[in-house]
């Protein structure tokens, strides 16, 4: 018989996580918003053994909904290496950190900030720079566990509270990037870590755009050939697709072709 989960999650790393869950478990009810919560209470009550089941979920769970999942608790999975890059932004700020190497934790949720005790965690070495991916396994490599563990969890482990650092939420203030005083690098990871959102802006011969996609170039660029970007290590970005706003998206080419 499948395990039996009320699952709450929204965006990317949830959206992935349940890919791996949903055929494997009985999902009774995928909670979104705060309003669900007083579904998931009577669902848990009519389900005493359900499992909650978390991956991004945004919103504060209060302590007599995660008293009702006692003593396992509902247990969250956090794209990071607990007690680093606690809060709202784990993997961009990784991104942002220059790391390429990305983890994952499977915690008990509690009330203070991903500060659970930890039931399972590992890394991934050398994972492409690129933000999908590294939601997708890393989502894939915690929901994975959970599924071949989840009637026969360890004892968890508390988090070394000293070692925490915490990340902060991002903001549409973030958007424009600054290449005059970043490096190619620095630029390039923002670049990755701001896709979605807030979304990567710059202003090129006059016109604001979302940049969609990039590479750091090997060798200086022909500006009449490529659409890049000199950062303030004398490097360059090399802009592959982009969109202008209120337009679709295209790639670099077709942005100078219209330029011209």
């Amino acid at each position: 018989m499948k395990p039996s989960v009320i699952f709450f999650g929204n965006g990317p790393l949830a959206d992935f996580t349940l890919e791996v869950l949903r055929p494997a478990v009985n999902l009774l009810f995928h909670a979104k918003t705060k309003e669900d919560l007083a579904t998931v209470k009577a669902i848990k009550q009519d389900h005493p053994d359900a499992h909650g089941v978390l991956a991004s979920f945004g919103v504060m769970i209060k302590q007599d909904v995660l008293d009702l999942f006692e003593p396992e608790g509902i247990l969250n999975i956090h794209p990071s290496l607990l007690p680093k890059y606690r809060g709202a932004s784990p993997i961009e700020s990784a991104i942002l950190a220059g790391d390429s190497d990305f983890s994952v934790s499977v915690m008990k949720l509690v009330l203070a900030c991903d500060a659970g005790p930890i039931y399972y965690q590992t890394t991934l070495k050398n994972l492409p720079l690129d933000k999908t991916e590294i939601y997708k396994n890393l989502a894939h490599t915690g929901a994975t566990w959970l599924r071949d563990h989840l009637d026969n969890l360890p004892t968890p482990q508390p988090q070394d509270d000293s070692q925490a650092t915490f990340t902060q939420k991002l903001d549409k203030s973030m958007s424009f990037l600054t290449p005059d005083k970043d490096s190619a690098d620095t630029t390039l990871r923002k670049i990755v870590a701001y896709q979605g959102f807030p979304k990567p802006k710059y202003t090129l011969y006059g016109h604001d755009v979302i940049i969609l996609s990039a590479h750091l170039a090997t060798t200086p660029p022909e500006a009449s050939k490529t659409l890049s970007i000199k950062c303030a290590d004398g490097q360059f970005v090399v802009i592959d697709r982009l969109q202008p706003l209120s337009r679709k998206p295209m790639d670099a080419r077709s942005f100078l072709n219209g330029l011209r």
